[in-house]
């Protein structure tokens, strides 16, 4: 979201799962779908059966990579040195697919004389804040204040030469020396894949977690998105930047404001400092121009969904009863991590868990325990007791000194409930109750319903309750037992005078006549009844012939199947491959042919007319106040640069070969005891370690290691270990070893295997050999499975982990830290 938003305006997937077998080659970076989305690999091996090539990057060598036409072994946190080397290569050699780059990339905006880039810093660094000014990061602008242009690219501030001259370091040499990639596996690797920089080739990229916990994860992302813009693979069947969620709703859930900074739809969340009435919010948070210069329909309909009667125009639509942000703990937010810096500092009372176990997925876990004590309560609803439930009896501490009261609630499994779940690829797919829950289960939305109606009690018994009015008139009208179809026609969004679904977010209106829970899912529910609710739509028609299949299920915005799809045609509306169509301008009849629903102003709603293809190149991409493509994020949109920087993790083995700059200078350092780091090139840890996930488990483990035929196949913790490490130090297969970094220890059983090797990196002069082992993070102290045979001790990986994280999300550093290993 941090990342694909900034760049293309939208935060998700941009095509979907069943179109991966409509390209030519695939990168697979940050990921490893053959065992963490194993039936998404079908439709990878549909496009191999059809002479697709498939390219696997990745630190370990899994089963991803044994399908692999080109396996590329990466040091971990490199990504950016590796695809800026990419970049360069299809500069130097004229590899970019031109018309597009100039049609549909701000490649030609010309960018203020103020900007600059040296030894490793973009203008505006504040040292003392380890921040950025970024007002020179911006476009230079003529006398009607929209941006200069240089078609021809040829202007020294353009951004197309800004870019040639930021990523000209990016040598073959320089990306072996920080990725420990050989120079002639970079060019197998650039031949393969920069061959999709054509109108007759299609190339895609599909990327995880392994992407993005890094301290420059975001950059990461970034830099994927330049080379498949620069090849002009966005926008078009085959192509896209395509992030893989490690859960069936985590799309959903993201899209429903599961992060702190959002609201839902992305609309952003008020700042109590910056926007005290909604005036000042739409009117700062407004674009004049871009898709977002809608915003206002979308928030005055989402209040009205919220506050119904109570939201009204002479009050603003009950703005000052939502909730605005503060600047949060040490100014840093309410992400993960300063919530638990705060909590860890006494500053948090209680903390509900839904379906989440921090005790053994959160970062630096003998810090997240000490946060977890200083609670005064914590409610944790799931379907097993996890080890956040019992954080207070784990091993090593004593019960009796922990105040935090806990709650365990049951919760319902995913197939004892009624609703919607949005997978990947952002199609909403209703599901049916297979079995109810027993006992004294309940689902979510039960939990949540009820926790309303008791708040709304509360609040109405004491006159003199901060915010009450706040919470007695907030929309709650859901039944005695909550009906998810209710819900879900709320979130679709209805006329207020008569209560009618409505038919889409073209129909919402900022005077308050509309009300709409989630713009972007508006059109899913258009009518009363259940028979209108489209995620349960099961049509297999499927008239493209790309896998479109558009009466199957409904995918936002407004059952649109691969984002930007005005790209897939040249600016005179001609597609780019015939064989790939989305839309084609039919020249006689003066109308679009619509085989996926169009991304882009292709109906004039005053006149009724169909806009022709000239006019809709201007803005391909809709939802930025550009139209187009951003190769160069202006304005601080990513707080650590315009363009993506290689800088190292923050514990690290090796030098920076690029710049004196060693790590992310935009990342915050966290300072209390518990949230330590190595130093670099630390010699009491000597090793780069990684974490992992297994087919045969699931996350946090509750769900896999509670069930005993399923906890049989992987039974215990393991760290995997090269065979070189293996004979230094004496170790073989299946002897339990220690593995220490400067926040914890765990014990695990040594897998001697040649999935892991040693890196050889560093600048000429400064190479050296470092060891990498791996670790899966699914175990912890909890359940009938643990990961070892010592109910005493603690098995989660996790404890050695950093509190560290990327500049724009600060989603922790999970995927390289440093650690030693010793025979037990």
């Amino acid at each position: 979201m941090a990342s694909l938003g900034p760049t293309f305006g939208r935060g998700a997937m941009t095509n979907h799962w069943n179109d991966l077998a409509n390209s030519d080659c695939l990168i697979i970076c940050g990921c490893n779908p053959a065992e963490n989305h194993p039936i998404s690999f079908k439709w990878i091996t549909r496009a191999q059966e059809k002479g697709a090539k498939l390219i696997v990057i990745d630190p370990r060598f899994t089963r991803s990579a044994a399908k692999a036409d080109l396996f590329v072994r990466l040091r971990p946190g490199t990504d950016i040195a590796l695809f800026g080397g990419l970049i360069h290569h299809v500069l130097q050699h004229d590899l970019y697919f031109q018309d597009y780059v100039v049609a549909y990339t701000n490649a030609s905006f010309i960018v203020k004389p103020e900007f600059s880039f040296e030894k490793g810093l973009f203008s505006g660094y504040q040292k003392d804040k380890r921040a950025y000014d970024a007002s020179s990061w911006d476009y230079e602008t003529g006398p009607d204040g929209k941006p200069l242009t240089d078609p021809t690219l040829q202007h020294p501030r353009c951004v197309f030469q800004l870019l040639k001259r930021h990523f000209a370091r990016y040598t073959p040499e320089m990306v072996a020396a920080a990725t420990g990639v050989p120079q002639e596996t970079f060019f197998r690797l650039a031949e393969m894949y920069c061959a999709t920089g054509r109108p007759d080739k299609a190339g895609t990229i599909l990327y995880a977690m392994g992407g993005t916990q890094h301290s420059t994860g975001v950059q990461i992302i970034r830099s994927y998105s330049i080379l498949q813009t620069l090849l002009g693979n966005m926008g078009i069947a085959g192509g896209g930047i395509n992030a893989l969620r490690g859960e069936n709703n985590v799309q959903g859930a993201t899209d429903m404001a599961m992060l702190f900074h959002v609201l839902p739809g992305y609309l952003g969340a008020p700042s109590e400092a910056a926007h005290p009435t909604l005036k000042d919010y739409l009117d700062k948070e407004t674009p004049t121009s871009g898709f977002w210069s809608n915003k206002p329909k979308f928030f005055v309909s989402l209040l009205k969904a919220w506050w119904g009667e109570a939201a009204r125009p002479e009050n603003e639509f009950a703005y000052h009863y939502l909730p605005k942000l503060g600047k949060g703990p040490q100014n840093a937010g309410y992400s993960w991590i300063p919530l638990f810096e705060h909590m860890a500092a006494g500053g948090i009372k209680g903390l509900m868990c839904w379906g989440m176990n921090p005790a053994v997925g959160s970062t630096n876990l003998n810090h997240t325990y000490s946060a977890l004590e200083k609670l005064e309560w914590l409610a944790a609803f799931d379907l097993w007791e996890t080890e956040t439930a019992i954080f207070w009896k784990r091993p090593g501490v004593n019960p009796q000194n922990i105040r935090t009261e806990v709650f365990l609630f049951p919760a319902a499994d995913s197939l004892e409930k009624e609703g919607s779940a949005s997978n990947s690829g952002r199609w909403i797919q209703w599901r049916y109750q297979a079995v109810p829950p027993g006992g004294d289960i309940k689902s979510d939305l039960w939990y949540v319903h009820r926790l309303g109606l008791e708040l709304k009690k509360l609040y109405g018994a004491d006159a003199a309750a901060p915010g009450r009015e706040a919470i007695l008139h907030l929309t709650w009208d859901y039944g005695a037992d909550p009906d998810p179809h209710l819900v879900a026609k709320e979130i679709n969004g209805y006329a207020v005078a008569d209560r009618k679904q409505l038919p889409n977010f073209l129909a919402l209106k900022d005077d308050g006549s509309t009300a709409c829970g989630c713009w972007i899912y508006s059109g899913f529910y258009p009518g009363p009844d259940k028979k209108d609710n489209k995620a349960a739509a099961r049509d297999k028609k499927d008239p493209s012939g790309l896998g479109l299949y558009p009466g199957w299920a409904y995918s936002w915005p407004v059952n649109r199947r691969i984002i930007y799809n005005r790209c897939s045609a040249d600016p005179q509306g001609r597609p780019w491959d015939p064989r790939r169509a989305l839309v084609r301008w039919d020249e006689a009849a003066h109308k679009w042919v619509r085989l996926d629903v169009p991304d882009f102003k292709w109906l004039d709603p005053a006149t009724k007319t169909e806009v022709p293809p000239a006019e809709s190149a201007q803005a391909p991409y809709i939802m930025l106040p550009e139209g187009k493509c951003r190769l160069f994020v202006p304005k601080g949109a990513c707080r650590d640069g315009p363009f993506p920087e290689h800088y190292e993790a923050l514990e690290c083995p090796f030098v920076n070969p690029l710049s004196p700059v060693q790590s992310n200078p935009a990342v915050r350092l966290w300072t209390s005891e518990l949230s330590r780091l190595a130093e670099v090139c630390d010699p009491r840890f000597p090793y780069i370690a990684t974490t992992f996930r297994l087919t045969e488990h699931w996350q946090a483990g509750p769900m896999t290691r509670n069930l005993a035929w399923q906890s049989e196949m992987m039974p215990e913790m393991f760290v995997e270990i090269s065979p070189t490490l293996a004979q230094a130090k004496g170790i073989k297969s299946g002897d339990w070893v220690k593995v220490t970094s400067v926040r914890g220890e765990v014990l695990a059983r040594a897998h001697v295997t040649r999935r892991v090797a040693a890196f050889t990196c560093g600048a000429p002069g400064l190479t050296n050999t470092v060891e990498m082992v791996a670790l899966p993070w699914h175990y912890g102290f909890a359940g009938l499975v643990t990961g070892g045979p010592d109910r005493r001790r603690n098995y989660a990986a996790n404890q050695l982990s950093p509190m560290v994280g990327d500049a724009n999300t600060m989603i922790p550093e999970f995927k390289v830290f440093l650690v030693n290993l010793e025979k037990a």
